[in-house]
């Protein structure tokens, strides 16, 4: 028999086997749909119910979220209701005559509740003597309303027949008789689940019962066909196709297998998607690749110009500090009739000594590497006091300084000194592109990701595109008397706590830097 005659004779064997499974699976389905409609919706009003009765015991025991939970109580009552309507008789009427007791119940509360808030206020006087105990005695109306009129009786001698103390008492009977309500609501609720799931399950299971039963039979005739047709073409190109995903697996293990190709395509297709896939997920691997090991080389860059400045600097501080001391002990022992060309010049020595000092300082900053002493600050402070010590040593002319920022503050696990440096950095940078005339702004705003921004900008001169793809190069920079590693350290020190920091700007535009940095949760 030729080889189109078995595949037409396997097709059709194949086919008839598959018509009747599917007669079997129809009527199963069909089932198995209703129940599983049933099981969404009981388990919609299972989770409703949860959710109900945490909104329920956060009314009464949060007063200043009294409105937010009012409001979401009423909502998910709402939402039962309407579930319960799409139930069967009698459990929709069961389940909503519960629904309907417990929206009558908490109502009573609501109005119960403002009654009480009235009648203390008329009877403020009375609680002259106990100011400072007022807010307590109110705040606990909600979750101990029946302590609350014992309080009242014991303390300011209110007899049991007074409104107050008959409201607290009427009070706790109608949140005892919600509660419980509540309770025979997740009660049912939970039958309700377990019943669907058990229902559900039996569809189920009659389903897997013709499986079992049709299926064999399938595996009989249809994979004896595949066996004799595939054994010699098919399999081999199975086989092929697999060493193929092998391979492209040890270098996209994450790609998955094309299922449009499985099910509409023949074995020669899907051997030709999968060499295309793996070639084009090569291309993008070596891409890959090779910005890690740019990423690596410009790290060992840094790493190599830090070790030589750590060197250079090591061996300038000596020097330094004995001409700083030479020129400082040469200053105050020159006599009083010293030129004045001579006095220039030993003040220019020490000026000049405390500037290369300074830019020995920066290198070795740059070098060292130290790790940050996390703790948590407020961000809003650090730019606050970076703004201080700037203005104090810088003149500012017309600049103009902006903070703005949530004012419950922005917390962030930083070394605040670190930090401190950053804002210091680049707000002398700004201000120094400003000369003496614009704005200075510092943004801080939340984003989705549990992380904040900071935006320091400015409406100075702003950069070339040269200059900005340069700006974090260390001993990049363009002032007279500028090392070029300030923006260097200020890099170094964001990505040591976790963030990253980037600059727009465009010529006659002004500057802005962008850093990101993890917020810090908790108290």
């Amino acid at each position: 028999m030729s080889l189109r005659k078995k595949i037409m004779l396997g097709f059709f064997l194949s086919a008839f086997i598959i018509a009747m499974l599917a007669a079997f699976e129809y009527a199963s389905f069909v089932q198995i749909r209703s129940e599983i409609k049933f099981l969404e919706i009981t388990d919609s009003i299972r989770s409703k119910s949860l959710q109900l009765r945490r909104h329920e015991k956060n009314f009464f025991l949060y007063a200043d979220r009294e409105h937010e939970e009012q409001s979401a109580i009423h909502d998910y009552i709402s939402q039962l209701e309407t579930l319960a309507e799409s139930l069967k008789q009698p459990t929709s009427d069961e389940m909503g005559r519960l629904v309907a007791d417990y929206h009558e119940r908490f109502s009573s509360i609501e109005k119960l509740l403002l009654e009480i808030k009235a009648e203390f206020g008329r009877n403020k006087a009375a609680f002259a003597g106990y100011g400072k105990f007022l807010p307590i005695i109110e705040a606990g109306v909600r979750d101990r309303p029946r302590y609350i009129a014992g309080f009242l009786e014991t303390n300011f001698s209110m007899p049991k027949t007074h409104p107050l103390v008959k409201d607290l008492n009427l009070l706790q009977v109608h949140i005892d008789a919600l509660r419980k309500t509540g309770e025979d609501i997740i009660e049912m609720s939970k039958g309700l689940d377990k019943r669907a799931r058990d229902e559900a399950d039996n569809g189920i299971g009659l389903a897997q019962t013709a499986i079992l039963v049709v299926f064999p039979v399938f595996l009989f005739f249809g994979l004896g066909t595949l066996y004799h047709i595939g054994s010699d073409v098919v399999s081999r190109l199975q086989t092929l196709t697999s060493h193929v995903d092998k391979v492209g697996m040890r270098y996209a293990p994450s790609e998955a297998s094309s299922q449009d190709a499985a099910v509409h395509r023949d074995e020669v297709a899907v051997l030709m998607e999968k060499f295309s896939t793996m070639d084009s997920k090569l291309a993008q691997w070596e891409e890959e690749l090779q910005q890690k090991n740019e990423e690596i080389l410009s790290s060992k860059k840094l790493a190599a110009i830090g070790t030589m400045a750590s060197g250079v600097a090591h061996e300038l501080n000596n020097p330094l500090n004995n001409i700083s001391l030479s020129a400082q002990v040469l200053r105050r022992s020159m006599p009083g009739d010293a030129s004045h060309e001579v006095r220039e010049i030993v003040e220019d020595i020490v000026g000049q000594t405390q500037r290369v000092k300074g830019i020995v300082g920066d290198m070795l900053e740059f070098a060292r590497e130290r790790e940050p002493q996390l703790r948590r600050v407020e961000l809003n402070a650090i730019v606050t006091s970076a703004y201080n010590m700037v203005r104090a040593t810088t003149d500012m002319g017309d600049i103009r300084f902006t903070l703005d920022s949530d004012r419950g503050g922005a917390f962030v696990m930083a070394d605040s000194g670190q930090m401190e440096r950053v804002f210091v950095n680049l707000m002398t940078n700004a201000i120094a592109a400003l000369e003496g005339k614009g704005e200075l702004t510092v943004k801080v705003e939340r984003v989705e990701d549990g992380r904040l921004k900071v935006y320091v900008s400015d409406t100075g001169q702003g950069m070339s595109e040269e200059d900005r793809e340069k700006v974090f190069d260390p001993f990049f920079t363009k002032k007279d008397k500028g090392t070029g590693l300030g923006l260097a350290i200020v890099m170094g020190i964001i990505r040591k706590h976790g963030g990253t920091i980037s600059v727009v700007s465009e010529l006659g535009e002004g500057t802005a830097f962008e850093i990101t940095l993890p917020e810090a949760g908790g108290q």
